[in-house]
């Protein structure tokens, strides 16, 4: 897809009208989790079989230059041909002269996402060769004009009834949507483009550097008949795909399938060591001749990345696809959104490496930052982590528009401008307001109120209520400085008083540093990191005077800032790192802080399962970065009057993410849409959150489509039955 002035909100809602992809990647999203879990069954522990894949992998893009000659050594000793190509033009030149040398005409290819990298078949065919592909997903969209959608499911997009049209334009025929039938038709058709060819071209799964051998994990047995049957092959394979030694190949083939296609293990899993015979036609006999292997190791930018201290963990990657099976966003729209080769938050990475950082900057916005595809990656990748390290290089080297980093250097990260700028929009939204709740915005803003109303600013911020709610206690057990985040001061600060009361009945001293402000996440996510270290320096001081013995936050991404991101912004100010450090070390987030109180004190003790259902929604970042979630369930499970019920998929993104919950209110939607069906299929009245950005999406949603169920931050809950 040329990337060049594409309209990516029009392509998105292309892609959200296509009711046949919809139901195609719907289903599959439904699956996928259920069937990969009963393929690790007989997986004794599948975090080691992960911690083996990414210590391996780690390890070999450490010494990539050396493992990559060891590898071209031994393939040459044992007869192949290895090219090295720094970049696709290189290897689409020393193709077509090696075609043009050994008189080529007919090529056919297994899949290979190199090759589709670099648009190699389109070089190939407009130097008049015939090209086939003959994995069937990859044939089904070259017949359609298509890119792949998946890395691993080319086609995963289409229906049967897609496909038998493009057989019957194909073949000159009416082809029925009979998928056992059209497979059989593909056989047929392939089978002589497999006995004419001049040339087989594949990819790998891995290169084994120890023997020169090349491993293929396939399902179809068109790659064996790709690299056996015609008198030369080529393999194009990326330096990321190297390791050291052929028991290095075992955590690949144990997790690739898995985490792929749910598999055990695939069909076929085929090694190939130097040239063997092939049987070639001459003069209308079959004679058997020495075949020709030829290996292309591409660069592409891959040797880059390995030099990155941050980003070599991209060579950790098996494609096995998994991140993309688990977005929220690509499982709505599918891959060709991403516009390039590689899609969901991998292919982001990807990209900006193997093409361009101008297409990635059009795409990174997709990756919402849930990290759901940190818990099923096989290698570990942080994607979201080197996605915003990415966007932090993007504003380095270009900047933000201006209007935008007007705002974060003098708005956001001056507190006391900020705060008033809050206040005035609590007045200024007072036409459209309707409690605590904006549910019609006119013209062009319509949109963003459609099927969720918005939070309004409130009118009494939690600042100003702190003198009220504070209770002297003569010997407090511990002194907690309080950081409120923007959210619970001015959106819902009913939160930051049922925290005071939760702390102040545990005979605790609660203190609110005036100073403190936003902790900069709004900034951090798109990449600006001076304005968001400014920010930092701020709180950091405000909470230093505190002198306290916790600093406790009820929004866990305030608190994964607090514990982590201060330090990492600040790594190159050695005194601001360790004052950091020092803070981080206090900080914590008010579930797992509170129910370790309780249990303390014995009052974290399950009760009857009756009363009000109550049901509980998992912040992606207090999930999958704090990893925390049991903590706000014991103390749901331990409350009097209520009964806890889980919901399905109580952990999948409800689709706020920050500002993208505005900015792409398109892709928003559904997903808190399907959150909202969960939630009504678990017959709760309340839904209880930790997070106030998620309350703040499930809110707006329910107000509109399920107005009965009320949405309350476990700390509500809690003081609500200090009051009984």
């Amino acid at each position: 897809m040329e990337t060049n002035n594409r309209n990516i909100r029009e392509e998105i809602n292309q892609k959200l009208d296509d009711d046949i992809l919809r139901g195609a990647l719907g289903r599959f999203a439904e699956a996928y989790p259920i069937s990969r879990a009963k393929a690790y069954e007989n997986v004794d522990n599948i975090e080691e079989l992960r911690d083996w894949v990414q210590q391996m992998k780690s390890a070999a893009v450490e010494k990539i230059e050396e493992i990559a000659d060891q590898f071209v050594t031994e393939a040459t000793r044992r007869g192949a041909k290895v090219f090295r190509a720094g970049n696709g033009e290189e290897v689409k030149e020393y193709l077509l002269r090696l075609c043009q040398e050994k008189g080529v005409k007919r090529i056919v290819k297994s899949k290979s996402m190199a090759s589709e990298e670099i648009h190699l078949n389109a070089a190939l065919e407009a130097a008049g060769l015939h090209v086939k592909e003959t994995d069937l997903g990859e044939w089904i969209i070259s017949l359609a004009g298509q890119k792949p959608s998946h890395m691993v499911m080319p086609a995963i997009h289409l229906n049967r009834d897609q496909v038998a049209h493009y057989f019957s334009k194909e073949l000159g025929q009416t082809i029925e949507p009979d998928i056992p039938f059209m497979v059989q038709v593909a056989r047929q058709n392939l089978r002589q483009e497999f006995l004419q060819a001049d040339m087989g071209i594949s990819g790998a799964n891995f290169g084994i550097a120890e023997n020169g051998a090349i491993g293929l994990v396939t399902n179809e047995g068109n790659a064996r008949l790709a690299t056996t049957l015609p008198p030369i092959h080529v393999a194009i394979i990326g330096y990321e795909k190297l390791i050291p030694t052929i028991k290095d190949a075992v955590p690949i083939l144990r997790s690739l399938p898995r985490s792929a296609t749910a598999q055990l293990m695939t069909s076929y899993m085929t090694m190939i060591c130097g040239p063997t015979p092939a049987m070639v036609k001459k003069d209308g006999k079959w004679v058997e001749e020495q075949k020709e292997l030829h290996i292309i190791l591409l660069d592409n930018g891959r040797l880059k990345a390995a030099k990155d201290e941050k980003f070599k963990q991209i060579y950790q990657c098996v494609r096995c696809a998994s991140c993309l099976n688990v977005c929220p966003v690509y499982t709505l729209v599918g891959g060709h959104v991403y516009g390039h080769i590689y899609a969901g938050g991998i292919g982001a990475i990807l990209t900006a490496f193997l093409h361009s950082m101008g297409d990635f900057e059009k795409i990174n916005e997709l990756c919402i930052g849930c990290r759901k595809c940190t818990t099923v990656c096989p290698g570990r990748i942080d994607i979201p982590g080197l996605i915003e390290e990415l966007r932090a290089h993007s504003v380095k080297e270009k900047g933000l528009p201006f209007a935008v980093q007007a705002m974060f250097d003098h708005v956001i990260a001056n507190r006391k401008v900020f705060h008033t700028l809050l206040r005035l929009a609590s007045i200024g939204q007072k036409p459209f307001q309707s409690g605590d709740f904006i549910r019609h915005l006119p013209l062009f803003f319509a949109g963003l109120t459609k099927d969720r109303s918005l939070p309004a600013v409130t009118a009494n911020p939690l600042r100003d209520q702190i003198k009220r709610i504070t209770k002297t206690n003569s010997r407090p057990v511990k002194r907690i400085a309080f950081f409120s985040g923007c959210s619970t001061d001015f959106v819902f600060p009913e939160t930051g008083v049922a925290v005071y009361k939760v702390l102040q009945d545990m005979n605790m001293e609660v203190i609110f540093p005036e100073d403190q402000s936003c902790c900069g996440k709004p900034m951090l996510g798109i990449g600006e990191r001076e304005a968001s270290k400014k920010v930092a320096k701020q709180n950091i001081k405000a909470f230093e005077a505190a002198n306290a013995d916790v600093i406790l936050s009820a929004c866990p991404t305030c608190a994964e800032t607090w514990q982590t991101t201060f330090v990492e912004i600040l790594h190159d100010e050695p005194e601001w790192k360790q004052r950091a450090e020092n803070l981080a070390g206090k900080v914590r987030e008010f579930t797992s802080f509170v129910a370790e109180e309780y249990e303390k004190a014995g009052r974290l003790t399950s009760t009857a399962n009756n009363g009000i259902k109550v049901t509980y929604h998992d912040s992606c970042h207090m999930r999958r970065s704090l990893n925390i979630f049991e903590e706000p369930r014991q103390l749901l499970k331990a409350l009097p009057g209520y009964n806890f019920v889980e919901m399905k998929d109580c952990d999948k993104c409800c689709g706020m993410a920050g500002a993208f919950g505005v900015k792409y209110a398109a892709l928003s939607r559904p997903i808190l849409k399907q959150k909202i069906t969960n939630i009504s299929d678990t017959g709760a009245e309340v839904v209880a959150v930790a997070c106030p950005a998620c309350m703040m999406q499930l809110r707006g949603g329910l107000d509109q489509q399920l107005p009965q169920v009320k949405v309350k931050h476990v700390a509500q809950i809690l003081a609500e039955q200090l009051d009984k």
